[in-house]
């Protein structure tokens, strides 16, 4: 079977505008409360922006299938705020100062009332679902946030520690992959898929979403702070190990390895620079080993939709691993 040519993002965002227009519209009525600290926090949010990359993958994949009702919409605002009150939560957990370029909630209106405005999210985010009342599409949806839960205390029972590269890789998947598969799923069943077709897109949004993460954390240690709109290396401040540093530390030398571990294990470039760090990761060639996974898992990706017919929506799935692999934040 030939591949089908791939169209750009450009046209993605086309072909979805109208239904992207209408999600920000539900997300943007959706997070308006009776409490004005909750609506002034979603509104600070909302407006951050952000790639909706998530509400996305919802919408191509009950596409494929030629779901015609306003069940995409709701669930995709869903995914977004659910995506949303985890920023919140891991920005308080972080202690971070910035995100997406602009200070963190937290900075804003402080940690007690951000926990509260995150579970609120997550609740309205349920009270949303119940409404297409479809028990696969919740199961689903408390499953994904078990999931995220459990990766969020066994990311911090790890941190300064030195993990191994399994550990890692299932972390990024109750954070990040997660979620990315769920979208998929979610638009499979909203679609009437087969068994089949629904574990081949929730394969595909795996694979995307552990694509996704990789290079995130590859960014974070190599782009710049106004590219990130965030401190660099804020992952090894905050004493996370991620990929390309378990690749270094497999292959390095005794005093390489105790200098990336004083960083991890007191959180700080007490020191130790950032570049001391890189040039280690560098010589061993362990950016390029964390980039080349990641392609690696897009490629698991494409070929997880491979069966489904050639259509506008397939060609754009098929873009989505390319867009993640090659995006610079």
């Amino acid at each position: 079977m030939s591949t089908p040519a791939i169209i750009d993002g450009k046209e993605i965002f086309e072909l979805l505008r109208g239904d992207l227009s209408a999600i920000e519209r539900e997300f943007g009525r959706d997070t308006v409360s009776g409490v004005e600290a909750i609506t002034e926090i979603g509104e600070y949010l909302r407006s951050g922006g952000g790639k909706r990359i998530r509400p996305m993958l919802l919408l191509l994949s009950a596409k494929l299938f030629n779901y015609p009702g306003r069940g995409a919409i709701k669930l995709g605002a869903v995914v977004e705020i659910i995506h949303t009150a985890t920023l919140v939560h891991d920005d308080i957990i972080d202690e971070a100062q910035t995100r997406r370029g602009r200070p963190a909630a937290n900075t804003q209106w402080g940690n007690s009332k951000c926990v509260l405005a995150g579970d609120w999210l997550y609740m309205q985010a349920f009270k949303i679902a119940v409404q297409e009342r479809n028990f696969r599409i919740l199961d689903t949806l408390i499953d994904l946030t078990q999931q995220m839960v459990e990766g969020e205390l066994l990311q911090m029972e790890k941190l300064g520690k030195l993990i191994s590269s399994d550990e890692h890789f299932d972390l990024i998947f109750r954070k990040t992959a997660c979620l990315f598969s769920v979208c998929m799923r979610m638009g499979a069943i909203l679609g009437g898929a087969t068994p089949e077709q629904e574990e081949n897109l929730a394969q595909y949004g795996r694979d995307l979403g552990m694509a996704f993460q990789l290079v995130d954390d590859v960014l974070d240690l190599t782009a710049s702070e106004d590219v990130l709109g965030k401190p660099v290396a804020s992952d090894l401040r905050e004493g996370k190990v991620t990929m390309a540093v378990i690749h270094a530390l497999e292959r390095c030398t005794s005093h390489e390895r105790e200098r990336i571990r004083k960083v991890v294990r007191e959180r700080a470039f007490d020191g130790v620079t950032h570049g001391e760090i890189l040039a280690i990761l560098n010589r061993y060639g362990s950016v390029e080993a964390a980039n080349a996974r990641a392609m690696q898992y897009a490629g698991m990706a494409r070929n997880a939709i491979c069966s489904f017919p050639d259509s506008e929506i397939k060609r754009a799935l098929l873009w989505a691993p390319e867009f993640v692999v090659a995006r610079e934040k």
